[in-house]
């Protein structure tokens, strides 16, 4: 291949029309705040913080300074055998926020590296208490859990997985939680707790010992934002503790105030005995991933274990990375010090009443939303699922939004930041892209 400078071709994208994208590229140049610059030096609001990553804004001094520090101080130190200050400050300050016993800490990269280690912790933790035909995972449909094998196996996203073989054998799904009769239902639906026995309906099919874990997202993130009903967690925690099964939630997207609260299972009331995070736990600025577990995961497994050999086999050459804590602490005390998860509570209402506004479009076949995350789901364009969605990101990158598209489905995670104003200019260029596609010849609807 001949090289040719900014050729783009050398890079090969993750989630991306590759082909598509080399012709027409989409690039961003800076940030700050709410806002970002693009590769023709215009403005774009941030209307996903980033990808639901960044609630505390784009161009952070704060954080950038305490990285630089440490990268100066200690650039790396070795995880496994040895330690540095700062994991375990981090680990201290995510086991405080954390609710009831989750107290322990383990660290990742990314949030699939979390799942991953999240499956490995729930298979030992099942054979250090003498039940190693515990191996059968349950998750559902519509489901995303990071894209390494054990995640993508556990995940209900078809397209993620129908290239890819069989994946991981033992894991089976149980329905989503958005039935047709909740279309244009903001927040959490009054019916569907019953969609919760699907887990009895496993147990019953599989036998409750041959179950390790099932893995739930408070709210279906990746798919379109699927808010669970009314009493449904409850329900999954009760049919948990019955059967001796673990209860794992991937806060990955939920984690860090996105509800309001410090988790999402707070804002439910329901905790489970272990959950994934990533994403906001450095603001998005360094990847960084983490498990945590409650007290009786994580003592089952270390008792078990010798007394001065290593109880659990897995582990990542940049756990607990210096410079990922560092970024983490300066996160951590940012959302603190600004009060950043109660704002996002307080914006709360105002954004959720301009989503569900949506409705008013004729394409609108569904909105949904909890927190300050919202979705609208569009008519397929031409009677083909994801046309319209491509053309409204290209158009939204063009007119100065940023925004997460999949397939027909509009996905809005405005940062914690954001003033109202903020919002009203989201919205109206939302309102804008979607009279534009309405008013496309290519982009009608098929009734």
């Amino acid at each position: 291949m001949t090289l040719k400078p900014n050729s783009l071709e050398e890079l090969w994208m993750p989630f991306t029309a590759n082909k598509h994208f080399k012709q027409e590229p989409r690039l961003f140049v800076a940030a700050k705040g709410v806002y970002l610059k693009n590769h023709r030096g215009e403005t774009l609001i941030d209307g996903c913080s980033g990808l639901y990553c960044i609630p505390a804004g784009h161009g952070r001094r704060e954080i950038a300074d305490a990285v630089h520090k440490q990268l100066l101080e200690l650039d790396y130190s070795p995880p496994f055998q040895f330690g540095h200050p700062l994991q375990f400050e981090v680990a201290r300050r995510i086991a405080a926020l954390a609710p009831g016993d989750l107290d322990y800490v383990f660290f990742a990269n990314s949030g699939s590296e979390a799942v991953d280690s999240a499956m490995k912790i729930a298979l030992q933790y099942h054979r250090a208490k003498g039940q190693p035909q515990r191996t059968r995972f349950v998750c559902r449909e519509k489901a995303y859990h990071g894209v390494n094998f054990g995640g993508t196996s556990l995940s209900g996203m078809v397209r993620n997985r129908e290239t890819f073989g069989p994946l991981l054998a033992g894991i089976s799904h149980m329905r989503h939680t958005r039935p047709p009769e909740h279309k244009f239902v903001m927040g959490q639906a009054d019916t569907g707790a019953d969609l919760a026995d699907d887990l009895q309906r496993n147990v019953d099919l599989y036998g409750a010992d041959t179950i390790a874990a099932v893995f739930i997202e408070p709210i279906a993130g990746s798919i379109g934002i699927l808010p669970p009903p009314k009493g449904y967690l409850q329900k999954i925690r009760e049919t948990c503790d019955k059967h001796g099964i673990l209860m794992i939630y991937d806060e990955v997207i939920t984690g860090f105030g996105r509800l309001g609260e410090n988790f999402a299972c707070q804002t439910f009331g329901v905790n489970p005995d272990m959950m994934t995070l990533a994403k906001a736990i450095t603001n998005g600025v360094i990847p960084m991933g983490a498990v945590v577990a409650n007290d009786k995961v994580y003592r089952t497994i270390t008792d078990a274990g010798p007394a001065k050999g290593i109880e659990l086999m897995h582990g990542y050459t940049w756990s607990g990375n210096p410079a990922a804590c560092a970024a983490s602490l300066a996160a951590l005390e940012i959302y603190k010090s600004e009060d950043l998860f109660a704002r996002a509570k307080k914006m709360t209402p105002y954004f959720l009443e301009q989503i569900a506004s949506l409705r008013e479009f004729g394409i609108v076949t569904d909105t949904r939303g909890i927190g300050l995350l919202g979705a609208v789901d569009f008519e397929p364009a031409d009677g083909k699922p994801g046309l319209r969605g491509y053309e409204m990101l290209q158009d939204l990158f063009n007119n100065g939004l940023l925004a997460r598209i999949t397939y027909d489905t509009l996905i809005l995670a405005p940062q914690f930041v954001c003033e109202q104003t903020h919002i009203d200019e989201i919205f109206d260029k939302t309102r804008a892209a979607i009279r534009r596609t309405m008013n496309r010849p290519q982009l009608r609807a098929v009734s």
